[in-house]
C-alpha cells in the first residue's frame, strides 16, 4: 500500500485538482476528513507545505493553492500505484478465500461443457473464427512472460470457441460458470506458480478445430481443463510444503 504520508499527498492533490479554485488548508483538512482521512486544519497546512517544497502545488496569494504540472504529474504516479495496489490486495483477497475444492469443481463442470463446445466448434467454425482463435493464441504466447500476464487472452480464447459452436444454450452456460471474472486471473496466477505453459494447450485445441475433427478437438479441450487441475492441485501441495 502506499505509506502514510503518499497517502496523504494523495488525497490533497486529488482535492486540489477537482477544486475548481485554489485550496487552502481549512477547504484541505475538511475534505480530507470526508474522505477518512482525519487531519487538523494545522495539519493540513503541512502538507500543502510539503506539496509547495516538492513543486507540486503552487500558491494564489492568500487564497490557497493549484496543481503544477509537475503535481498532476505526480498525482497521475501515485493513482496509478495505488489503483494497481488495491487491486493486488483484492486479488490476493479472492485467492485465499478460495480452497482447492471449490476451484476444481468449477473447473470439472468446464470440462464437461467446453468438451461439447470444442466439438461444435470443429464442426461449425468458419476460417475467419479460426483465424482469430490462432491470433489471441499468439498475444497470449507473447504475453505468457509479461507481470500483467495474458488472462483476458484465455477469456478470449474459450469465448471464441463458445461462439464457433453455434450452440447459445451452451455458451450461456459457460458464460454462467465462468462469470466470476476475478477467477480467471486466479487460475493465471496458479498456473504461473507452477511454472505451467497453456498457450501450449490451446495451441492444440485450435489446431484439431481448424481440421475439422470434433474427436480430437474434444480430446485436446479435456486434455486442457485436466491439466488445469493438475496444476491446482499442484499449487495446494506447494504452499502447504512452504
Amino acid at each position: 500500500m502506499l505509506s502514510e504520508r503518499e497517502h496523504q499527498e494523495y488525497l490533497a492533490l486529488r482535492i486540489i485538482a477537482q477544486s475548481v479554485s485554489p485550496v487552502g488548508s481549512g477547504y484541505l483538512s475538511r475534505e480530507m476528513r470526508k474522505m477518512g482521512q482525519v487531519v487538523s486544519e494545522a495539519t493540513a497546512g503541512r502538507i500543502l507545505n510539503r506539496l509547495d517544497h516538492g513543486g507540486y502545488t503552487a500558491k494564489v496569494g492568500f487564497q490557497g493553492r493549484t496543481l503544477t504540472d509537475t503535481g498532476s504529474a505526480y498525482f497521475k504516479n501515485l493513482d496509478v500505484r495505488k489503483t494497481r495496489l488495491d487491486q493486488g490486495e483484492e486479488f490476493f483477497s479472492v485467492l485465499h478465500n478460495q480452497t482447492k475444492e471449490r476451484l476444481i469443481d468449477i473447473l470439472v463442470a468446464r470440462k464437461a461443457i467446453e468438451r461439447e463446445l470444442a466439438r461444435l466448434a470443429a464442426e461449425n467454425a468458419t476460417p475467419e473464427e479460426i483465424k482469430e482463435m490462432w491470433a489471441i493464441q499468439r498475444a497470449q504466447f507473447e504475453k505468457a512472460a509479461r507481470p500483467d500476464g495474458a488472462a483476458e487472452q484465455d477469456v478470449l480464447f474459450h469465448r471464441a470457441i463458445a461462439r464457433a459452436a453455434r450452440n447459445p444454450v451452451l455458451e450461456s452456460a459457460i458464460e454462467m460458470i465462468r462469470q466470476d471474472g476475478q477467477l480467471t486471473p486466479v487460475f493465471e496466477y496458479i498456473r504461473r506458480t507452477v511454472h505451467s505453459v497453456i498457450s501450449y494447450d490451446h495451441a492444440q485445441v485450435i489446431r484439431s478445430i481448424e481440421n475439422h475433427n470434433p474427436d480430437l478437438a474434444e480430446q485436446a479441450m479435456v486434455r486442457h481443463i485436466e491439466n488445469l487441475i493438475s496444476d491446482v492441485k499442484k499449487y495446494w501441495t506447494k504452499i502447504n510444503k512452504a
